[in-house]
């Protein structure tokens, strides 16, 4: 509420579909595409309608390398070194499913990774023989430099390959994904970074990051629609990874463009117009927030903060997190109890979207929330007043949570 006594509300939200009566704070989960988005892709939708044909074959490929030279520019990379796809979970598995492991290669992640792609990392370890090490990270870290020498200490010269979130989803912890690549470069061993949650939320140079294979959504914090994401290689590792589906470019004979592109930029037919909306996407916060994007991950980062405080202060929690590894996402501990009755009870009765995570395991709880342009304080003390009348309930406390 404001001074005057009504509900605050962004001016930004606007420019977004959401329901005014609901409390989203949960941009985190599958983004939210604001409204001069959605009508560039209702134009680029009645665009390909009008001559399928024309379009795919002769317009097509023009766009998808303009929305990559826009997409390279914003995220610091060579356009040479990025192809488009579906989303972060399907850069993951191309990378697992291209990689020849072997029985007795170690494959290290944590226990913060998120579980699609921590099932793509034991799909492949099942089917090769290959062995998962699981890192345990504390939830707090005492800092980056802590969570890097925790990765660090379980390399082995059998590793082949680190898979690592760069925003946990789970925990939202910012991972310190630059000082591992120098680190895992020294030692010969691949980075694999499940970038889901970076790009728009922390600035980004791929070129610098020294992660091998970097897979990423546009539809999260870049605000481009559902089916939006990258996946960047090294140029020295882009011979070795295929698509998951096989198709024209495996055996064309131009010569005008690399094979990385001629592979990945066509498997089959499907809907480009998410990818082509990228650019409009990133043009609109360059162009209409003041600051650009610097200024708007500022300020939800700001927001964020203000958000743990209130929310630590309410359920009456310590949570010393190192500011340095949260973006726009903030976990924080509840008490032990079932996470899915408690996430529904908000989201049906309270109407109020917020994730409950099981971690790191049931019966142990996080509460996430995120910050976005069209969240407002009142947005986290709507949140405030719901939860303690909960949180105790015995619906809500109940053990053995096999949805959480």
């Amino acid at each position: 509420m404001n001074a005057t006594g009504t509900q605050e509300v962004s001016p930004w939200k606007q420019w977004w579909t959401l329901d005014p009566n609901r409390t989203y704070l949960n941009h985190g989960a599958f983004g939210a595409c604001p409204r001069p988005i959605l009508e560039r892709q209702t134009q680029l939708r009645e665009q390909l309608e009008q001559n399928p044909t024309g379009f795919i074959m002769h317009e097509l490929e023009s766009l998808l390398d303009q929305a990559r030279n826009r997409l390279a520019q914003f995220l610091g990379a060579n356009p040479s070194n990025l192809v488009l796809i579906p989303n972060a979970t399907t850069g993951v598995n191309t990378v697992l499913r291209s990689l020849p492991f072997a029985a007795g290669d170690e494959l290290l992640t944590t226990n913060h990774e998120y579980n699609a792609c921590r099932n793509a990392l034991e799909f492949v370890a099942h089917r090769t023989g290959a062995k998962i090490v699981l890192v345990s990270i504390p939830f707090p870290p005492e800092n980056k430099q802590d969570i890097a020498d925790r990765i660090l200490a379980a390399v082995t010269p059998k590793t082949r390959l680190v898979l690592i979130d760069h925003i946990a989803s789970m925990t939202g912890l910012i991972f310190p994904i630059q000082t591992l690549g120098k680190a895992l470069k020294t030692q010969g061993i691949e980075l694999l970074v499940d970038g889901a949650h970076a790009p728009g939320q922390i600035p980004l140079n791929l070129e610098e990051l020294e992660a091998t294979y970097y897979s990423g959504n546009c539809h999260k914090w870049l605000f481009a629609p559902k089916g939006a994401g990258f996946l960047y290689i090294k140029p020295e590792q882009q011979d070795r990874i295929r698509p998951l589906s096989i198709s024209h470019g495996a055996n064309s004979t131009r010569s005008d463009r690399s094979r990385f592109h001629l592979e990945f930029d066509w498997t089959g037919t499907q809907d480009f117009t998410p990818y082509l909306c990228i650019p409009t996407a990133i043009d609109f916060i360059a162009t209409q927030f003041p600051g650009g994007w610097t200024a708007l991950m500022q300020q939800n980062h700001q927001m964020i903060l203000s958000a743990k405080s209130l929310l630590c202060e309410t359920l009456n929690i310590t949570c010393n997190l190192p500011e340095s590894c949260l973006g726009s996402m903030v976990s924080l501990p509840l008490p032990d109890g079932a996470a899915f009755p408690l996430y529904n009870h908000l989201s049906q009765e309270r109407h109020i979207e917020v994730a409950i995570m099981a971690f790191p395991g049931i019966p142990h709880r996080l509460l996430r929330v995120c910050a976005q342009v069209y969240n407002t304080e009142a947005d986290y003390q709507n949140l405030a007043i719901a939860l303690p009348s909960t949180l105790h309930h015995p619906q809500f406390t109940q053990l053995g949570d096999a949805n959480g």
